[in-house]
This record gives C-alpha cells, sequence and structure tokens, in this order.
C-alpha cells in the first residue's frame, strides 16, 4: 500500500531507518545503476518490514532538496527503470513528485516482492542497515524460504506431483542460467544445482519444482500443466467451417517453444514484392512478423494457468489472424484501462523474469506498442483487442 504524502515528509530527513535511500541527482549510467540496485534491496526486503522502501532522487543526505528539476520526464525516466529488464521479476513500485516547501524532491515508492529474491543485472540485492550489499548464498536462501508464507503467484508456488526429475536440467545449465545471470554469479562457488533452481524460483528450497519452472523446463509441461501449449490451426477460408490445412500444438518447455512459435509464425506469413519509387523493391507481408511476435508472446506470458485447460490459440483464417488468450486483464489492468500505455500488470512474474532473460522480451510494456507500430509500418489497420474479464482476444487483419 502507498505512503501518504505525510508519511513520505516524516522519512525524507529521517537518518535512522534503514528503508530510506537519498540521491542527489540522475546523472550518468553508474547513478541509475545504484538507483536500480536499492530498488532490487528494497523489493527484496531481507530485514522482512513487510512495508514499502523509498529512494528520494533529488534530496541531500540530510533529506533537503539539492534542487534538481523534478519534471515529467525526470519522472518518466524513473518509472521506466521498472520495465527495462534488468530488475527481475518486475517489482512493484510508484513514482511520484513530492512538494517540499518551494523546491521538490521524485519519490520512488517499492513494495516487498511477493516472490523473492528480486535481481538486478543478475545480482541479488539486499539492505544491511544503511548500506546495500550483494547477497550472500545463505541470504539468498533465506529469501528464497520466505516465498513459503505468502500469497504467491501460480508461477511460484509448488506443483503437485512434481520433482527435479521432471526438470530439463541440461536446459537449465546450458541456455538458462547463462541468460538471467551474470558471469560473476556464475562463478560463485559452493551453490548447487538445486540451490540455484531455488534462488531462481524454479524449484522450492525443498527440491519441488515450482510451476514456472514446469513452463520454462519441463520435459513434459502439459502433464502438469493441463493448459501449457499453443494450438495453432490455418483455415482455407474466413471462418472455422472452412477446410483445416494446418493444425499444430506446442507443448515444449518455455525456450523451444517459443521458437517453435517463431518458425511456424515465419512459414505462415507471405511476402510481396512491387516495383517502387527509383525501380526499387519494395517488399510488404500480409503480416508483420514482429506484431505477430509481441502478440502471441503477450498471450503467453499473461494468459491464466490456473484452474483452466484451455491453451493459447492461434487462428490463422484467409484474411486475419486471431489470438485467444485465457484469463482475463490482471491487477492493474482492466478490461477499460487494456492497452493504454504505461499500464501493465503480471500475473506470471517468474515467465517475465524468463522472457526477458531469454531475449524473447525486450522491455516489459513494450509489446503492444511495438506491435501497432509495426501494423501501421507495414500498412496494416491496427490490432483490434477484445479484452473480457475471462479472456483476451485480438484480431490482425490481413494488410490492404
Amino acid at each position: 500500500m502507498s505512503r501518504s504524502t505525510n508519511d513520505l515528509l516524516r522519512m525524507l530527513p529521517d537518518l535512522e531507518t534503514d528503508q530510506v535511500e537519498r540521491k542527489e541527482s540522475l546523472k550518468g549510467g553508474e547513478i541509475k545503476d545504484r538507483i536500480c540496485q536499492a530498488i532490487c534491496a528494497f523489493a527484496n526486503d531481507l530485514p522482512d518490514h513487510h512495508s514499502s522502501g523509498v529512494i528520494f532522487v533529488g534530496a541531500s543526505d540530510d533529506g533537503r532538496p539539492a534542487g534538481l528539476s523534478i519534471d515529467d520526464r525526470l519522472l518518466l525516466s524513473l518509472a521506466d527503470l521498472r520495465g527495462d529488464g534488468r530488475i527481475l521479476p518486475p517489482p512493484v513500485m510508484n513514482v511520484r513528485r513530492l512538494e517540499v516547501g518551494d523546491q521538490a524532491v521524485a519519490a520512488i515508492e517499492v513494495e516487498p516482492s511477493p516472490s523473492p529474491p528480486v535481481r538486478f543485472n543478475g545480482q541479488v540485492w539486499i539492505r544491511v542497515g544503511p548500506r546495500r550489499a550483494v547477497a550472500t548464498a545463505d541470504e539468498e536462501r533465506r529469501l528464497a524460504e520466505r516465498r513459503r508464507a505468502a500469497d504467491l503467484p501460480f508461477d511460484s508456488r509448488p506443483a503437485d506431483g512434481a520433482t527435479l526429475g521432471d526438470l530439463d536440467l541440461a536446459l537449465f545449465e546450458r541456455e538458462y542460467l547463462p541468460s538471467v545471470l551474470t558471469s560473476e554469479v556464475l562463478a560463485a562457488n559452493g551453490r548447487t544445482t538445486e540451490q540455484r533452481l531455488a534462488s531462481l524460483r524454479l524449484a522450492t528450497v525443498d527440491g519441488v519444482p515450482t510451476n514456472a519452472g514446469l513452463l520454462i523446463l519441463g520435459t513434459d509441461p502439459a502433464r502438469f500443466i493441463s493448459g501449457a501449449q499453443v494450438q495453432f490451426v490455418r483455415v482455407e477460408g474466413t471462418s472455422l467451417s472452412d477446410p483445416i490445412v494446418d493444425e499444430r500444438r506446442l507443448t515444449s518447455a518455455l525456450p523451444d517453444l517459443l521458437r517453435e512459435l517463431d518458425e511456424l509464425l515465419r512459414l505462415n506469413i507471405r511476402t510481396s514484392v512491387r516495383i517502387g519509387e527509383a525501380l526499387r523493391d519494395v517488399r510488404r507481408s500480409d503480416y508483420p512478423l514482429a506484431a505477430l511476435q509481441q502478440l502471441t508472446r503477450n498471450a503467453i506470458l499473461h494468459r491464466n494457468y490456473e484452474g483452466t485447460a484451455s491453451p493459447v490459440r492461434l487462428t490463422w483464417y484467409e484474411d486475419r489472424v486471431e489470438i485467444f488468450s485465457p484469463g482475463g486483464p490482471y491487477g492493474t489492468v482492466t478490461v477499460e484501462n487494456f492497452g493504454q500505455p504505461g499500464v501493465t500488470d503480471y500475473r506470471n512474474p517468474i515467465l517475465a523474469e524468463a522472457m526477458g532473460g531469454l531475449g524473447f522480451v525486450q522491455r516489459f510494456g513494450a509489446g503492444l506498442p511495438i506491435a501497432r507500430r509495426a501494423l501501421a509500418e507495414n500498412g496494416s489497420p491496427p490490432p483490434e483487442f477484445t479484452p473480457d474479464p475471462s479472456y483476451v482476444g485480438v484480431i490482425i487483419r490481413e494488410a490492404a
């Protein structure tokens, strides 16, 4: 829950609390990195305060305003730190301008994560009294154990009946670890595969795979999570009653599933060539690949995997492509504000981290804007969204 303005004003000069950090400016990448480290540390909440930590930007060490211009551009720059893919899973945070007399500071309020540990550039940062530090293996274990008592998102929960034998541990070591951890963390001694799985929320400290672990690394994810699949149908016509010319069901672990899906999209896109100005070839696709990639990945990332056997459905007609994702808008995203810039939330935060680390998400919250831009540049109509409390659908029309 966000703190009141009066609470923030009382915290600003308080030098005793370990829930406050201050930065005088935002100049230079090193300063931004330190702010990201602080966000990560407050999200991990190792002291277990169960309340938000605050980073004041534009404030001196004694809490006085430093004369920094707190304009919309700076506030947006701070808010963008959440979605740039370096803090994973994305933290819950709020950025606002705080009036202090005739000056102002920016306040970044960071809520404790329900699914720690949170990492910045692959490292787990924590708050130790008045300073930040990289967590030790034991401190990471303590953060992982805390998940037991939390009201966890579905992808963070242990999967009933699953064992580590249901995970592709070779895939974990070969591909997943190098994608989400820095070389420094990988080189750290004394951490077993089981400990690393627990630290990355892919298994519990007791060695039980989480639902995310099965989705990302499972040898057969759909055995435990029946909806963990993508159904592709190509129709020779404009309705489902027309002949089906191709049908696929993708059920692999996340990295292979996304690559298989990309290849399926490429195979079905048609590109035409015409002679344009100056006798140059002008190529245009019936559907831009980037738009289809973003929209299908969004459907996989944001869908509801709990309590449904419904797959993500991709139906390719002669004149349009339809994508169906089980589960309606989640969290701060509603039917009313769906698709508005800057409005995003994560039903499956560990999947978000995995897709970001593996390179399938370039920037969190940017999927829909990228899709819209790709469609516009291709001369295609804008996407038609049909958000509903129980599902999200989108229609992409063929370029004229």
